[in-house]
């Protein structure tokens, strides 16, 4: 283990998978810094935590997955950050797994779902698709874009904290903002557990959120990869209604003009974009 190593836990009435998780955590880990960030909670989990004597960051008020993991990571003495779940999903004997092959030069390890431990069919799906994605885009192998069992290395994270999203997407944004800056980024197989409690994902509401991920992932971090084919095809169009409206009536509508002029646009907006996004990644040493 670490000699310096921080453990944060971000918990929003996790008092229940608190009380299971934090006993294992302690016997094993007991150098580390545990850190339980109480995200607004309404139930006993700041009490469950200090009754365990690990520390706890209070929010006044529930501020969102992604705050709970930034106030967690400023909190942090570590040199190493393992971000793990409060209801019971992540089982502490992984973290050896991560920390493991952390030493081998990575600055980031996420512990990957395997088959079954998705919460439903249709996440497993949704899922599925993000890894696919984020897969082509970034030019590696991802295999769980959206897990948030991770270790990281304290310094590297703490780099993209202004870009982390104070919502449930944290995940993303953090493995596409180190492939884009160049850091390491391993993969370990773990099976997740059956949360404890209710969920706080909205089906509905978080199925809108998780579409707006698939813009995110081509915009943090190649957003020509993005804009590319949307302009490829408007111009595709445009010169097919083109070559009807001319062989039909020999004339060049409006309508051309509109997605010839679109296709320009959106082509442009990526190059812009891409300039951008190079800028958010330049090297600040």
């Amino acid at each position: 283990m670490p000699k310096s190593l921080t453990i944060v836990i971000p918990a929003k009435n996790e008092a229940d998978g608190l009380s299971k998780l934090l006993p294992s955590l302690v016997v094993m880990f007991p150098d580390a810094q545990i850190v339980v960030v109480n995200d607004g909670s309404t139930d006993n989990t700041e009490k469950v935590a200090l009754s365990h004597k690990v520390e706890v960051v209070n929010s006044p008020y529930s501020m969102g997955n992604g705050a709970a993991i930034k106030r967690g990571a400023r909190a942090a003495r570590g040199s190493t950050i393992v971000f793990m779940d409060g209801d019971g999903q992540h089982d502490p004997e992984d973290i050896p797994k991560l920390l493991n092959e952390l030493k081998k030069g990575f600055d980031m390890v996420v512990g990957a779902r395997q088959a079954g431990s998705q919460a439903s069919f249709g996440r497993g799906v949704a899922n599925g698709f993000y890894n696919k994605l984020a897969s082509l885009m970034a030019g590696h192998r991802i295999d769980d874009l959206t897990s948030g069992f991770r270790a990281v290395r304290t310094d590297k994270f703490r780099e993209f904290l202004y870009l982390l999203p104070n919502g449930f997407s944290y995940p993303t944004t953090s493995t596409m903002a180190f492939f884009r800056a160049g850091y390491g980024v391993s993969y370990v197989p773990i099976h997740a557990a059956e949360r404890i409690g209710k969920s706080h994902i909205k089906p509905l509401k978080d199925g809108v959120r998780f579409l707006m991920i698939i813009f995110k992932i081509g915009t943090l971090y190649s957003p020509l990869k993005l804009f590319v084919p949307f302009a490829a095809t408007m111009f595709f169009m445009a010169s097919a209604w083109y070559g009807y409206t001319y062989s039909s009536t020999g004339k060049f509508t409006n309508m051309s003009a509109l997605l010839y002029t679109g296709s320009v646009m959106v082509f442009l907006m990526g190059l812009i974009s891409e300039q951008i996004t190079a800028l958010m990644y330049k090297d600040r040493e």
